[in-house]
């Protein structure tokens, strides 16, 4: 208990002292997952509405690959991106494999099928004069999405705080993807790992607690939504 109670006031130390190196990974992690949520919100949201409001052959399989890559290991993400950007995979000579950019990619998909599904889920939801009063105006497919995405920013938008919540703790793909070089690649969750490993566990308590004020502030903000609703 003693060791712990230490390990948790050298932790605290190196942050309130503003260590280089641990803000240094915290921003890198921040920035990363940023990116992803971005582009995964572009896409998601869009396809997630689009889905929703249109009716075609195979919708409810759809959803079920969604809900099913909801839940896909992200090692298993990893595993297929790293063969794709590998030198001897099909976007093998962009060399992006170990690169903040893959790091991107990787979590873009982890998240994207969450941010769509949420997405969707929250259209199927709505009140259904929503949809019934732009039918009646007659509104084509891409004349709702605007109406929509008004009506439920606050649904949508708690849906890419839960995307980038789940990017930031992400650990598997991270690893495989961008190599956890230092000063380059290393994110918080991967950095948390290795020194775990290497012993220094004051240093990966460090960053875990700033992880878990992150992931406070994420949870606030959910729920700040979540009363907006």
């Amino acid at each position: 208990m003693d060791y712990f109670s230490k390990a948790i006031l050298s932790a605290l130390q190196l942050i309130l002292q503003f260590d280089p190196e641990i803000y240094q990974i915290a921003w890198t992690s921040i920035k990363i997952s940023l990116i992803a949520t971005v582009f995964a919100s572009f896409f998601g949201i869009f396809l997630g509405i689009v889905t929703a409001i249109t009716a075609f052959p195979g919708k409810k399989l759809l959803q079920q690959c969604l809900n099913t890559l909801m839940a896909m290991p992200t090692v298993m993400i990893g595993l297929i991106l790293y063969g794709i950007l590998s030198r001897q995979g099909p976007l093998g000579h962009f060399g992006l494999l170990y690169t903040e950019t893959a790091i991107i990619l990787g979590e873009t998909c982890l998240i994207l099928p969450l941010i769509m599904n949420m997405t969707l889920v929250s259209v199927q939801s709505a009140d259904p004069r929503l949809l019934t009063t732009l039918k009646v105006l007659g509104a084509k497919t891409h004349q709702k999405i605007i109406p929509i995405l008004s009506e439920l920013r606050f649904v949508i938008l708690a849906g890419v705080i839960t995307g980038f919540g789940r990017a930031i703790g992400e650990v598997g793909a991270a690893m495989m993807l961008g190599g956890n070089i230092r000063g380059l690649t290393r994110t918080m969750t991967t950095a948390i790992a290795l020194e775990t490993s290497k012993g220094d566990f004051e240093f990966s308590l460090a960053l875990g607690l700033l992880l878990l004020c992150i992931a406070f502030a994420v949870n606030l903000i959910l729920q700040f939504l979540n009363s907006k609703d």
